[in-house]
């Protein structure tokens, strides 16, 4: 199975309209278009019922106190954990591609809705999607503006002080099922835990984004 962007080449940076915020000199961020990143894929396995779409950082500081404190830095060695942006569940085998900004064209103060998404394919037909909670629920959830259920995609904010570049990794899996064995409210790593031993084939790309300045000049062109 093949995938890759349109919007971003594998390896490279990811455009700063795909992310949740951009550098600012005066502010360090401000928010971005938040658009999320066109993907395509072909090859899909024979047998394959439904595809899962799961876009993850694995470059998360695992200690938040030092994240985005003016006078501190978080170093190369932090120890990291996995922050889920994007999960997109019960996609039809007949569709190979998502287009940029269709699923998320701004940042949304307290989430966009969910699970379900409505979705039209050009034939016409009308298929059920599903979104997962992305981590920037648990991220504001102390943040009275924006605090809420966050739904589908929501881009790269990495620290404005890490000294690392987080890598943002999109992963298309191809299923022996025709859904998702969830219901209701779900995350990233419920998904991914639901289809263990469901999984024909996997493809996945990646792109990369720091918001420090120090960490953007090692960014891969």
């Amino acid at each position: 199975m093949r995938i890759w962007s349109n919007s971003f080449t594998n390896g490279a940076a990811m455009p700063a309209a795909c992310a949740f915020a951009v550098g600012d000199s005066a502010a360090h961020v401000r928010l971005s278009s938040n658009r999320n990143p066109h993907i395509a894929w072909a090859d899909v396995p024979n047998g394959t019922e439904s595809l899962v779409l799961v876009c993850h950082d694995p470059d998360v500081p695992r200690d938040g106190r030092r994240v985005n404190v003016d006078g501190c830095t978080v170093p190369l060695t932090a120890p990291r954990i996995h922050f889920f942006h994007w999960t997109l569940a019960d996609i039809p085998v007949c569709l190979t591609a998502l287009a940029e900004g269709r699923f998320s064209n701004r940042v949304t103060p307290h989430g966009k809705p969910g699970p379900l998404v409505p979705f039209t394919i050009k034939n016409g037909t009308e298929h059920q999607l599903r979104h997962g909670l992305n981590d920037y629920t648990d991220w504001f959830a102390g943040a009275p503006g924006m605090a809420g259920e966050f739904y589908g995609y929501d881009g790269p904010c990495p620290p404005w002080n890490d000294e690392r570049v987080h890598h943002y990794v999109f992963t298309l899996y191809a299923l022996d099922m025709p859904r998702l064995p969830l219901t209701g409210r779900f995350t990233g790593l419920e998904a991914r835990m639901a289809i263990y031993g469901h999984i024909l084939d996997e493809a996945c790309i990646f792109g990369t984004y720091a918001l420090n300045p120090h960490a953007v000049a090692d960014l891969p062109k």
